[in-house]
């Protein structure tokens, strides 16, 4: 089966990097309403979010092998950790921010790449860090200011992070950072070489191509909804029924449709709120990165918990 699902990733890829290179063409520059701010938002909840929403299987999971019969204090503990993440962005911003690209960089490293790998070595752990350090780094390197615009609309008004991002930008410290990802790449793709590994860099080029012509925005959805979330799905699916995927698929989509949903109606909930004092896209920003902050670190530490009492 594992075999089964590098293939499946594999041809994922392929069409993802095919869907990148077209599309960035026909969109001249991203400078079209496929990618608006509220398409974002819709692609992000719908798409983005039901990657995570099996999570309450997995915490059920967890709880039988812990011995813990009580299951409603999986949802108290999943709910106090997302309310907890966002207390502590309106109150510490900027360190908030860092901790999370910090740990966004290390998940997306992994999950995009953990079913090539057999060792798990605290030096592939270590590259998967440095190859999920090309999401956060592509749109610092292709749009700076842009990206900087994201981060004040994100409540970050400290005058010394910015400067110190500006003498990372001018001492080209962003491109020796993507260079660092670019060689994590290379010695995951040659460790134990196969074949499916090309999917390692159909990954990484296709992630440059998106930064390069989308706002950070836009290419962060692109890569979040249809590469990541879509291959973590893929596992879920396959875990559902190994034998069947249009089987796994159909159960997917029931058991992931309920927390989806709910999901979703908190962030537009939210959104309503926030369009109170700001105006609708800068709502939508704020509801999409601290909504998926606040929703990652419940989410990673589950995964990290099961992942653990497995072994």
């Amino acid at each position: 089966m594992n075999n089964q699902i590098k293939r499946i990733n594999t041809n994922h890829s392929f069409i993802f990097f095919l869907f990148c290179n077209i599309f960035s063409l026909i969109t001249f520059n991203g400078n079209y309403f496929f990618f608006s701010p509220l398409i974002c938002l819709f692609l992000i909840l719908s798409i983005g979010v039901s990657h995570g929403s099996l999570d309450n299987f997995k915490g059920k999971k967890l709880f039988q092998v812990l011995g813990i019969k009580n299951f409603y204090m999986f949802y108290f503990s999943y709910i106090a950790i997302s309310l907890t993440i966002i207390v502590l962005w309106i109150l510490i911003p900027t360190i908030s921010l860092v901790i999370f690209l910090i740990i966004a960089s290390y998940h997306f490293g992994k999950e995009d790449t953990q079913f090539l790998i057999n060792e798990n070595s605290y030096f592939n752990q270590f590259l998967f860090f440095l190859k999920g350090c090309l999401v956060i780094l592509a749109p610092l390197y292709f749009h700076f200011d842009e990206t900087i615009f994201l981060f004040k609309l994100l409540l970050i008004e400290n005058e010394i992070f910015y400067e110190f991002l500006n003498l990372v930008e001018k001492n080209k410290i962003v491109l020796f950072g993507i260079i660092l990802s670019t060689l994590s790449s290379i010695l995951l793709f040659i460790k134990n070489f196969e074949f499916k590994k090309m999917t390692i860099f159909l990954d990484y080029f296709s992630i440059l191509i998106v930064n390069y012509y989308f706002s950070p925005l836009a290419a962060f959805t692109i890569y979040f909804c249809f590469l990541h979330s879509i291959r973590h799905s893929i596992s879920l699916i396959s875990e559902l029924d190994q034998n069947n995927l249009k089987n796994g698929l159909k159960l997917f989509i029931k058991k992931a449709l309920p927390l989806t949903i709910l999901t979703a109606t908190f962030c537009l909930i939210g959104l309503y709120i926030l369009n109170n004092s700001y105006n609708f896209d800068n709502s939508v920003v704020k509801v999409i990165f601290i909504g998926l902050a606040s929703l990652t670190f419940p989410h990673i530490l589950l995964e990290y918990l099961i992942e653990k009492n497995e072994k």
